[in-house]
């Protein structure tokens, strides 16, 4: 049994197991060049070559890339493996962190071999009995018990990896698929039946049922999503390389190619961010660049996580800025871990849903109750997967994507613990009963300066926020809203909604992740469930 000891603890450095595990992962782009390197020699080789002997070679020349590609999903695996083992030595160093602190607190002192010291002449007088002491050693085991069991968990997933490489590396599973609209605990029975070499089978196969299914383990489904990018980046290129090919190019062809410019921009933006070593890793669990994008990313692994945020974005969110709104998960998730470092929390951007792009598409509810379905499939596959005693889970929606959250829950049901609003036009409903969360837990805020709070409909919302960027509006006054019913019902941080309301400082309409913002503290103490 291998065992972690205190000092070996206190010195791990879990950012460069982070970092090995994206050095693995970087080696799925040598192979892609080496793959298309390949490929090419082969149509040479087939413009100037038929007949049977050529036939042979082609059918060679394609199994030679099958047998290259097939490495990629066990790449993206050793990135995983790492980056859980670096997860689980941040917590458990956190849990050292915490029992040092107390051992501080309470006159105690540790030696590098984790022995816990009650000197009389340092331990204070109401802490000679020993609780403390007890406390402190019980802490202390508890971190190191941690750290070897994450130890040995990876390495055993290494070693089955490396095993699996050299026989029964994949084999094809059954004939039956699940829906994409399939229960996901049904989906779950449904995987955990198949065999490891069957998983592997269908991410590199059918990666796009794989990807795409809520009930299959995140870990799999972003293997899947992975191997698809360069796909989507491929044909996003050849699009635009077919439209520069018209000469001359009309307006409708030069909308096109701005269109294709931002999607190619906030996809490359997304796998910078997806192969990078910083911050918690993140994982694909859904990517579809037609019409405004559509993308869900989680930041840390939500199947082994104690606590898990679902951040819903509101209007013109799509694939573009994806990488902002994930930025904005990552504040709550950074937050997070300064408030509980010994606890692991993921943080998700869910932009699984056509948002609107003009206020006139931002009057309707239209588009979130289409969203509907798809966000209570999404939460009951996080309950589906989850490994261990079940998360404590929050959705949290901001603008239209407050209706999105409240229509989801009043109309479908949300596994979710927690529903936060802030910056919201109304969530649908009148009252926070009305939402069905079983643990009452509805909270939400609005900064004093929202333009939101203080239209009563799109109409005066333009007209009000360019009011507002007006220096004249300080010295006229500005008027408010004056009641309490927003765009989609009352305004869920007011007392008459029935939940619970938490501060945001003046920060406008999208300054609630602001580092010196209150609301960013209370969206965090949320999620931690404090």
């Amino acid at each position: 049994m291998t065992t972690i000891g205190y000092a070996q603890l206190w010195a791990a450095d879990p950012g460069a197991w982070r970092t090995a595990g994206a050095e693995w992962a970087g080696l799925t782009a040598l192979v892609d060049r080496r793959s298309a390197a390949l490929a090419a020699r082969g149509a040479a080789l087939a413009q100037g070559w038929s007949g049977t002997a050529a036939t042979a070679a082609g059918a060679r020349v394609t199994d030679l890339r099958a047998d290259l590609t097939s490495v990629t999903p066990a790449l993206i695996e050793a990135d995983q493996v790492l980056a859980e083992l670096a997860a689980r030595i941040a917590t458990a160093k956190g849990q050292l962190a915490a029992a040092v602190a107390v051992a501080d607190a309470s006159g105690l002192a540790i030696d590098r071999e984790g022995r816990v010291s009650t000197d009389p002449a340092r331990i204070r007088p109401s802490e000679r009995d020993g609780p403390a002491a007890a406390r402190v050693t019980a802490a202390l085991r508890e971190a190191l018990e941690s750290a070897g069991a994450a130890d040995r968990a990876a390495a055993a997933k290494l070693a089955a990896l490396a095993g699996a490489a050299t026989a029964g590396w994949q084999e094809p599973p059954p004939p039956v698929r699940p829906g994409p609209d399939a229960d996901p605990a049904l989906v779950r029975a449904w995987w955990a039946g198949l065999t490891p070499a069957q998983r592997r089978w269908l991410v590199a196969r059918e990666p796009a049922l794989v990807g795409r299914l809520d009930g299959v383990p995140v870990t799999a489904r972003d293997q899947a999503n992975r191997l698809l990018l360069g796909a989507h980046r491929a044909e996003l290129v050849a699009q635009r390389e077919r439209l520069l090919g018209r000469v001359p190019t009309g307006p409708v062809e030069a909308a096109r190619l701005r269109w294709l410019a931002g999607r190619l921009t906030g996809l490359d933006a997304l796998t910078d961010r997806l192969t990078g070593a910083a911050g918690p890793r993140a994982y694909l669990l859904g990517l579809d660049p037609a019409g405004e994008g559509r993308v869900v990313v989680a930041l840390g692994d939500p199947d082994h996580s104690d606590r898990v945020l679902t951040y819903v974005p509101g209007m013109t969110a799509g694939l573009d800025d994806a990488p902002g709104e994930l930025g904005r998960a990552a504040q709550v998730l950074s937050r997070c871990a300064e408030l509980a470092p010994d606890e692991r929390s993921a943080a998700v951007l869910w932009l699984d849903y056509d948002a609107p792009d003009f206020l006139h598409e931002a009057v309707t509810a239209g588009q979130a109750r289409d969203a509907g379905p798809t966000l209570h499939n999404f939460q009951e596959g996080l309950r589906a997967t989850h490994e261990g005693p079940p998360a404590r889970q929050t959705v949290l929606g901001h603008s239209y994507g407050s209706l999105v959250v409240g229509t989801a829950a009043r109309e479908h049901g949300l596994a979710a613990d927690a529903l936060v609003f802030v910056g919201s036009p109304g969530v649908g409903v009148g009252h926070a009963t009305e939402l069905r969360v079983p643990s009452g837990e509805v909270w939400a805020s609005s900064a004093p300066d929202d333009v939101i709070r203080l239209a009563r409909s799109p109409d005066d919302l333009a007209r009000r926020a360019m009011f507002h960027a007006s220096p004249l509006a300080a010295a006229l006054g500005w008027p408010g809203q004056g009641g309490h019913e927003l765009w989609f019902g009352r305004d869920p941080a007011t007392p008459g909604f029935g939940g619970r309301i938490f501060a945001s400082g003046a920060r406008g309409h999208t300054g609630y992740w602001d580092a010196e913002n209150p609301a960013l503290d209370g969206m965090a103490r949320i999620v931690l469930g404090r």
